[in-house]
């Protein structure tokens, strides 16, 4: 008992530290505003994160939509921190 009840708190204490490890957005910062070549209007912003990466984010439709990466990305959310996260993985 005493054996599955430790093995259960460190497999507890390894998915938890496994989470404070992970990279975070730290800043984001504007960058400049765009258009597309089809006339559509964007603005860049730059992540930087707790490991030191940057990375691009594009905002469309009046900050509605942003999007990791350039104007083709796929990977797309409709809030700004939950993108510099997903920029951060």
């Amino acid at each position: 008992m005493k054996i599955l009840l430790r093995a259960a708190s460190a497999s507890a204490l390894l998915a938890a530290s496994a989470g404070a490890l992970a990279a975070k957005p730290t800043s984001i910062v504007f960058n400049a505003n765009g258009e597309a070549s089809d006339g559509t209007p964007y603005s860049t912003y730059t992540v930087k994160c707790s490991n030191g990466q940057k990375a691009e984010l594009t905002a469309w439709d009046n900050r509605r939509k942003w999007c990791v990466g350039g104007a083709d990305s796929e990977a797309c959310e409709k809030k700004q921190i939950k993108a510099a996260k997903a920029a951060c993985k």
